[in-house]
Parts: C-alpha cells; structure tokens; sequence
C-alpha cells in the first residue's frame, strides 16, 4: 500500500511513484489517454485539417490534438453522448434492445426467435 502524505494545506496526499503489486486504483479514474486512429481515414484527415486550420497563424504556439480535445470535449451534451453509446452496439445487441423495449411495453417475455417471426411476420 502507498505510504499517505499529509501536505502543507493540510490534505492527505497519496505519495507519488509506481504502484506497487496488488495495489488497486480508482475505479473510472484514468491519467492518459491514447487514441489509434489508423484505421479510420476520414476523421485522420479531419483532424489534420483542423490542426493545419488552428496552426495557421503568426504568433503562438504550436495548436496539438489536446488543444482541439480539451476545447471538444465541454461542448459535448448528454444527447451527444446518447448517440456515442448507439453508435458502439452491435447489429445483435441493437435487436436485443427492441426485444427488450418490447416485452417491457407489451408486459411480454418473448423470446428472441418468437421477437424476430413476429417482427418479419414471417
């Protein structure tokens, strides 16, 4: 366990360093983020040409993608991120989702198979 460190302001501080084997972190709290955008062209280039947009200037300093996140993210509402969790389903899970709205509103519990011969009258 990390040694606790009691600061100038009065806080407890936990003390800085690797964390040793066994140590657990915080749930949901992560320090860096990395974002592989190599197979996805189109925001590759979308994001390259709004840092050659941000960086075309005389004074400053260079704009990076941080830059561009940080002032991003703010902006981003919870119908925003509705439609990021829409977007990460699969085709499976979205039917699921329907087979669930479903039997919650009609009070039913139908299966997968009976959802789907009902839904393609077949």
């Amino acid at each position: 366990m990390r040694e606790i460190v009691i600061s100038r302001e009065g806080r407890e501080e936990k003390k800085r360093g690797r964390k040793k084997k066994g140590e657990e972190r915080k749930e949901g709290m992560r320090n860096k983020f990395f974002v592989d955008l190599g197979s996805d062209q189109e925001v590759l280039l979308l994001i390259n040409r709004l840092l050659v947009e941000a960086n075309n200037k005389s004074y400053g300093r260079e704009i990076i993608f941080r830059d561009l996140v940080i002032h991003a993210i703010p902006k981003l509402n919870s119908k925003d991120v509705e439609k990021i969790q829409d977007q990460s389903l699969s085709e499976m899970e979205r039917v699921k989702r329907l087979l669930d709205e479903h039997n919650e509103k009609n009070k039913t519990s139908l299966t997968l198979g009976e959802f789907l011969v009902k839904k393609l009258s077949i």
